[in-house]
């Protein structure tokens, strides 16, 4: 690529492959050294996910089951490619951003930072909650069984659950950074949002009982409350926006036209 090549900030699209190629490669090396980490700790990983199940055990007879002769080497090498993913997710993210960079404006790379520098702490949170809150809910939904029945369940089937429920309330969490997107694109603005906070606050309530479903409802208000904390937080973010573009474009309404000789 010739020096006057980059100073106009093209790229031939072979050169453009072979980077896509190069960067892919360093993600994948990320995700595989990832994946053989999450392999050598799947004990320890599997021995978390069974505490639910070890303190039913003492009440009733509760086991993880293995449908076939190669489920045990199936949930190990889920939860390597799972653990994978996570651990590798700073390098191929980095990767993404890097490769779409060229292409952004000075306005769009200031976006897309402060978008993951938002998101990934606050996904990170939402994972955490619901990885804490798990127990409750495997010993809650067991408990509609019968004492004298046996709880039986199928070990690749209860790993998806927990990470169902670990995922979708880090999805929950991040959900007000992309109101706050919407609104800095000029998509939604903060009246909007303000019209619909009822409906958005039975949504968090709803969806909080939903992955929560505990008997004394705390579990469900540990999450709904940092959820309608957000969305406040959200909306604050989109009135202050709102308001400096709306000043911006009053004094440019108000701003003396130029005299023309």
């Amino acid at each position: 690529m010739t020096a006057a090549t980059v100073a106009r900030g093209r790229m031939p699209l072979a050169q453009h492959l072979g980077e896509a190629r190069r960067r892919a490669i360093r993600a994948m090396v990320a995700l595989v050294v990832g994946a053989i980490i999450g392999y050598v700790l799947s004990d320890q990983i599997l021995d978390i996910l069974r505490t639910p199940v070890d303190a039913l055990a003492e009440s009733r007879d509760a086991a993880l089951n293995y449908d076939s002769v190669t489920g045990a080497f199936d949930l190990r090498l889920k939860i390597a490619l799972f653990t994978g993913v996570v651990l590798s997710s700073p390098v191929w993210l980095y990767e993404i951003f890097a490769f779409l960079s060229p292409g952004l404006t000075r306005k769009e790379k200031a976006y897309t930072f402060g978008f993951l520098g938002a998101a990934l702490p606050l996904f990170a949170a939402g994972c955490f909650m619901g990885f804490s809150l798990f127990p409750h809910m495997v010993e809650l939904l067991a408990s509609f069984a019968p004492e004298e029945d046996s709880t039986i369940l199928q070990a690749s089937y209860y790993f998806d659950f927990v990470m169902k429920i670990v995922v979708a309330t880090g999805v929950a969490f991040v959900l007000p950074v992309f109101v706050v997107m919407l609104n800095l694109l000029g998509v939604l603005s903060a009246r909007t949002i303000a019209r619909s906070w009822r409906v958005s606050v039975v949504a968090i309530v709803t969806f909080s009982a939903m992955v929560t479903p505990s008997a004394d409802v705390l579990s469900m208000f540990l999450i709904a409350t940092p959820m309608c904390a957000l969305f406040a937080a959200a909306y604050l973010i989109a009135h202050l926006h709102d308001r400096a573009v709306a000043r911006r474009i009053a004094r440019l309404e108000t701003a003396p036209e130029p005299v023309t000789a």
